[in-house]
């Protein structure tokens, strides 16, 4: 599957519902997963590969060496909590760049799995803000939505840049 990167529209508009326990919605998330490790994230939501449907994959063990997905369909955000603190997100769909943005730190999201069945999970930390970052996707939001207005401002300058350097998925940087 191939990254869509900003500005395609696609990544402004809000995905739909998918109908939980849809056969269909474990080879998408399968080949999202593929996607997302292929390209060195943590997340990836249905609309970053072209998919308007309500559907995210994550992964936040950054200490295992396996590869342990969790798909989520249909997530809601249910609770968030915390302070909320500043902290520099990478994208997928915005190579080159990493932008601060404030978040709490504390999220529980209601979503159900490729089976159908309904779930819950919840983290804080970097879990935390995966959950809220790729739930912001399917809503057809960006981090240059999510970041204050100075912040904003830097990100597309450095974005612009960024792309004419040849930043690629998965990377947060250009050196």
């Amino acid at each position: 599957m191939k990254i869509v990167l900003s500005p395609d529209p696609m990544l402004r508009q809000r995905a739909e519902e998918c109908e939980p326990g849809d056969p269909s919605l474990k080879r998408l998330s399968k080949r999202m997963a593929r996607t997302m490790y292929n390209n060195d994230g943590c997340g990836l939501a249905a609309p970053q590969v072209g998919v308007l449907k309500r559907i995210i994959v994550i992964d936040c063990d950054t200490e295992s060496e396996t590869q342990n997905p969790i798909t989520l369909v249909n997530p809601v955000i249910v609770e968030t909590s915390g302070e909320p603190e500043v902290a520099e997100e990478g994208c997928l769909s915005l190579p080159g760049i990493s932008v601060p943005v404030k978040r709490p730190p504390y999220a529980r999201v209601r979503y159900y799995d490729v089976d159908g069945n309904e779930c819950e999970i919840a983290g804080d930390g970097l879990l935390g803000r995966c959950l809220q970052h790729e739930i912001d996707h399917l809503d057809g939001k960006t981090l240059f939505e999510s970041c204050d207005p100075i912040a904003r401002i830097k990100a597309l300058r450095d974005y612009d840049a960024a792309i004419a350097a040849g930043a690629r998925p998965g990377q947060t940087a250009i050196d």
